[in-house]
């Protein structure tokens, strides 16, 4: 059995994995490219607040299945569902707004939820991997902004 704080090889890959439209669409939006996207009727920016907003709820998701999984307060719901309120009004804002809200959204993210690891609601890997992995998102969202 993995010790808790050896962070598992799918998580591993996957959360990396993650990160690729993140910085594939912030690098087409910083470029001015569009990829060839605008045949299709879409563009980088747009994509990538999309994305940040499914992201963003994500990540509520993760504070709310430990809180059920630990069987955790009321507190850890209600704290759970601000991402996604956070990111679906992140999305009406207008451009650079928008993906400054998100950017700064998953950075904070990152660093509160470094609480689930220490009241023992995450293993310990999960928290040093949200760090690295909301500190790259974030920044992308804030670069492309």
């Amino acid at each position: 059995m993995p010790r808790r704080n050896t962070i598992p090889i799918g998580a591993l890959v996957l959360g990396v994995a993650g990160l690729i439209p993140f910085l594939g669409f912030a690098a087409l939006a910083v470029s001015g490219s569009d990829g060839g996207l605008s045949s299709l009727g879409l563009a980088p920016r747009t994509i990538l607040s999309a994305y940040g907003a499914v992201i963003a709820s994500f990540l509520g998701g993760i504070r709310w299945g430990a809180a059920a999984a630990r069987n955790a307060g009321n507190a850890d719901y209600l704290v759970a569902i601000i991402p996604s309120l956070v990111a679906w009004a992140a999305m009406a804002a207008p451009a650079p707004w928008d993906l400054r809200i998100l950017g700064v959204l998953v950075l904070a993210w990152g660093l509160i939820d470094q609480d689930l690891p220490r009241r023992g609601l995450a293993p310990l890997w999960l928290g040093r991997l949200r760090l690295v992995l909301s500190g790259v998102a974030g920044a992308a969202l804030l670069v492309a902004a």
